[in-house]
């Protein structure tokens, strides 16, 4: 024990030594207490009184009538508990009483004495408890209001008493100690211990420890130890754990028996506990003074040694320790903050207790860090790396990790360094630059088994406490690729696995089977992201690749192909287009192997507008055949013996070989364009499964005039297609399609044919035979007048009379006929017209004798009023009603024809007259037409008008 360091971590309070109030100071004190924030003390006379903070005098009252024996202020109720002499009411009961005082009720009010309520008084000796010396005395609050107190007697018994004492709702039962020596019977302490739903009582005598168990009716005693000590030696730790203080040791009880002691020489006056800190005050024999030590059990310190008087009573409150002495004195002693304890450690250079002492009083957390960080940096100093690093680890979550990496790095132990950071991963409290700090730590020593410990991690154990894109980099970097792929395929991190195997190693093949392994959703964005480096090394298995996600092979697509739905949750072909900017022979085959598994492709038009550019491009390039001229150039210029002039001739068959063949796939791709561009656009559609306008474009752009016709036909541009033909002078074809595209009768366009003659009539060349052929049918269907025809031909100087001589001859002779007709019919017609004047005249001028004697409606006889019309039909004025303006025979005829005439007027307007002039081959029958129907009237000033249905006053000029 003399080994111990002596400290001073506790100071006096109070401005030092203190001295107890005037009013207790008269007095003995036989008793005290503490708790809730004051200190009670029982006195010879009877009294008790209250000390407030500082042990100022707070108020007393007289409890008993003679000497207060003990008292215990209650923690959960403000309640007092006292245990005194009375006056005996009668020979039978005695002077010994227990009472329960009310703290918070003061009675009586108003009064100038301050006492506080008596809520119960209870005589603690009867016939089957027969009065002894009462020794000890505890009380435990088991469930306010019911209390279990204890009494300890000289005769090795001890009363309990359990109830609720204010209401007289008590049970009484007695415990006794195994007694071997009756002078050594005396009970000199008591303590309860609380263990869940158990609850024991210690009993100590000067020769015995026991525990009773009293959960248990009757309740079961044992005896702990056959050793024990006198009053005032025996206390209770803050664990439940029985302390007894003996000359030669202090020692520690649990409920199974004696657990550690301590061997402190000298006689134990007072024994006491307090904040894990263990008091004693200690006899010295040898110079018979006192000394008062605290004793830090955990550490093996003193941390306060003080020479004191006699002390009677020691007490614990307001974070003190309060020593009571015999000549009532008083002393008041605290604890010093942490900081200043550590303080006077680190001077000393005693961290090892400093960490002890903060890790012992539960210190935060920061605290304890704050102070390895101290001894960390004395040990740094004193070039104690290993260890300096073993503090600095304990530091880690509280202490910045860049402060201690700065030293380890200066001071160049990379191995500290590494052990650091290695800690560091392991409490999941590393950066990304630290895992980029400990891969390179371990990379430069070349330590692969750490490395694979760290990265592969075997045993399954912190599994994310580095940053993984952090580890696969620097590994990368460090050309660590397999630990990096290890990293990147445990982390799914697919990104990073592909570029290692890609662009670092080149493996192609492994590259192509771990997409194949992905689920479709994650295959299709790492294809987007390096297809195009596939595609290069490896077309036809990348090709294969895509083909399963986008169509998935197997019976689940034949089952399901019907779905459209489950059709449009698979990739699109579209989607992955980008990979082949640089293969675009790759692309064509992508795409027609889609194409003839999946025929109705949601994007379907986007497909074929694609396939479409391809197969119309004239300038597609093959890099398998670029590669093997390629070879065959080099090879040839290697040949040892070769000449100049032989290697440029096999140059130029290689390139002329090179060139055949590319007509010849160009022709191949065109005829599938071809092919495309019919089966994409079928008869019972309206518009076709691509572009139009981009094909035709495209078709433009190439030169692809077989697509182009194909299109200006079903799209009914007729006069685009015999422009096609015209471009390439192909008259065979011209006619041909003018036959085919100009039947009216099939839907097509005469107008063809106008146009026909007029582009042979610009030619500039001999046309004779293809002219006669073209007349033919302009004849046949009468499609432009011969005056027409003879300005057209007119302007192609290498055509002869002798070409339309027969049209002409015909058209004539036709024209003369049609002549005599219209002369006989304009004869009629003046003489119907002379007829119908005469008549007219003959209204105006003559009268009209009206004979008919019947009623035209009636057929009765004809009797006044009648009514005649001009028409010569005459009604009974009855017959006709209200409406006599008009013949009711003639009506409906007239009528007609007025309805016929404003129905004429209301649907002819003036852009379609223009329309019907412009278009007809005729223009001037078109213009008597309307004259003849009336619709075209003459104005004032003489221009010809077309009245407007609209408003028919209004006149518009043409």
């Amino acid at each position: 024990m003399y080994q111990w360091r002596k400290f001073e971590f506790f100071e006096e309070k109070l401005a030092g030594r203190c001295t107890i109030p005037e009013e207790v100071r008269e007095k003995k004190i036989e008793c005290c207490s503490s708790g809730r924030g004051k200190v009670v003390i029982g006195c010879d006379d009877g009294s008790v009184n209250l000390l407030d903070r500082g042990l100022k005098f707070s108020y007393g009252f007289q409890a008993h009538s003679s000497t207060v024996s003990f008292l215990q202020q209650l923690k959960q109720r403000n309640f007092l508990v006292t245990v005194g002499e009375d006056v005996q009411v009668a020979p039978q009961h005695t002077a010994m009483c227990l009472k329960v005082f009310d703290l918070d009720k003061i009675e009586p009010e108003g009064s100038s004495a301050t006492s506080p309520e008596c809520i119960g008084i209870l005589r603690i000796f009867t016939n089957q408890f027969p009065e002894a010396k009462i020794t000890s005395f505890l009380v435990l609050e088991e469930a306010p209001p019911i209390l279990l107190i204890a009494v300890g007697l000289d005769n090795g018994c001890i009363y309990c008493i359990k109830g609720d004492i204010a209401r007289e709702r008590i049970n009484r039962f007695k415990l006794q100690v195994d007694i071997s020596d009756k002078n050594q019977s005396s009970i000199t302490g008591l303590g309860f211990r609380v263990d869940g739903q158990a609850l024991q009582l210690f009993a100590v005598t000067p020769d015995s420890v026991s525990l009773f168990s009293l959960q248990s009716q009757p309740p079961k005693g044992q005896t702990l130890d056959h050793i024990g000590c006198g009053v005032n030696g025996v206390t209770m730790s803050d664990r439940s754990e029985l302390i007894i203080g003996r000359p030669e040791a202090v020692y520690f009880y649990e409920v199974d028996g004696r657990g550690p002691c301590w061997a402190f020489e000298g006689e134990k006056k007072l024994v006491g506990w307090f904040r894990g800190y263990l008091l004693c005050v200690i006899a010295d024999q040898r110079n018979g003074k006192n000394t008062f030590n605290i004793y830090d059990l955990k550490n093996r310190l003193i941390a306060h040694s003080l020479v004191v008087k006699d002390v009677s009573h020691m007490l614990c409150e307001w974070g003190s320790i309060i020593l009571i002495m015999d000549d009532q004195s008083a002393l008041c002693i605290g604890e010093k903050d942490m900081e200043s304890k550590l303080d006077m450690l680190f001077k000393k250079n005693l961290y090892t207790i400093a960490i002890n002492l903060v890790q012992s009083q539960q210190a935060d957390a920061a605290a304890t860090a704050e102070v390895l960080r101290k001894y960390g940096d004395h040990l740094y100093s004193k070039q104690d790396y290993d260890e300096a690093m073993a503090q600095y680890i304990h530091t880690i979550g509280h202490l910045e990790p860049s402060y201690v990496i700065q030293k380890f790095l200066d001071a160049q132990r990379i191995y500290n360094l590494t052990n650091y950071l290695e800690n560091l991963h392991e409490k999941g409290l590393a950066s990304k630059d630290h895992t980029t700090l400990l891969l390179n730590c371990y990379t430069k020593l070349k330590d692969v088994e750490k490395l694979n410990v760290f990265i592969k991690n075997e045993d399954g154990a912190g599994e994310h406490k580095f940053d993984v894109e952090t580890a696969i980099r620097v590994c990368r970097a460090a050309n660590y690729h397999e630990h990096a792929m290890y990293v990147a395929r445990r982390e799914r991190k697919h990104e990073w696995y592909l570029k290692i195997l890609l662009e670092d190693l080149g493996r192609y093949d492994e590259a192509l089977q771990y997409i194949a392994s992905l689920e479709p959703s994650q295959a299709g964005v790492t294809i987007k992201e390096y297809g195009k480096i596939l595609i290069a090394h490896k077309p036809r298995e990348t090709i294969d690749i895509l083909m399963n996600l986008c169509t998935e092979d197997g019976e689940s697509l034949k089952e399901r192909a019907s779905n459209g739905t489950y059709l449009s949750m698979l990739p699109s072909p579209v989607d992955f287009l980008n990979i082949f900017i640089h293969h675009p022979q790759s692309l064509m085959e992508f795409l027609e192997k889609y194409t003839n598994k999946v025929k109705d492709s949601p994007a379907q038009v986007e497909i074929n507008n694609t396939l479409l550019e391809l197969y119309l491009s004239n300038d597609l390039n093959f890099p398998s055949m670029s590669q093997i001229s390629n070879g065959r150039n080099i090879s040839l210029v290697e040949r040892s013996g070769a000449t100049m002039m032989s290697a440029e001739s096999n140059t130029k068959v290689s390139s002329e070989s090179t060139d055949h063949m590319k007509d010849k796939d160009r022709l191949e791709r065109q005829e599938k364009g071809l092919r495309l561009l019919k089966s994409a656009w079928p008869s019972e559609l309206e518009n076709p499964l691509y572009d139009v306008d981009l094909v035709i474009i495209l078709c433009e752009m190439n030169a692809f005039r077989e697509g182009l016709m194909y299109l200006y036909e079903k799209m009914k541009l007729y006069k685009e297609v015999i422009a096609c033909y015209m471009q390439t002078h192909d008259h065979e074809g011209l006619i041909a399609c003018c036959k085919r595209l100009g039947d009216s009768g099939k839907g097509g366009d005469p107008s063809l044919w106008a146009d026909l003659l007029k582009y042979f009539g610009e030619l500039g060349e001999d046309c004779s035979k293809e002219v006669k052929e073209v007349l033919t049918y302009i004849e046949r269907d009468d499609i432009l007048p011969p005056i027409i025809v003879i300005q057209t031909l007119s302007r192609n100087p290498c055509l002869t009379l002798s070409v339309i001589k027969d049209y002409i001859a015909r058209k004539l002779e036709q024209e003369s006929k049609m002549i005599e007709e219209d002369r006989r019919a304009i004869e009629k017609y003046q003489e119907d017209t002379l007829a119908m004047r005469k008549e007219i005249e003959d209204l105006r001028t003559n009268a009209r004798i009206f004979q008919l004697s019947k009623c035209t409606a009636c057929t009765f006889t004809l009797d006044l009023p009648a009514v005649h019309f001009m028409c010569m039909h005459s009604f009974h004025q009855r017959c006709l009603g209200d409406n006599e303006k008009e013949c009711p025979e003639c009506a409906p005829e007239y009528r007609k024809v007025i309805e016929m005439k404003r129905s004429l007027e209301q649907n002819k307007d003036q852009d379609q007259f223009f329309q019907q002039v412009k278009s007809s081959k005729d223009g001037f029958s078109v213009i008597a037409q309307y004259f003849g129907k009336g619709i075209i009237s003459k104005t004032s000033n003489g221009t010809m008008n077309v009245t407007n249905p609209e408003n028919p006053s209004s006149t518009n000029g043409f």
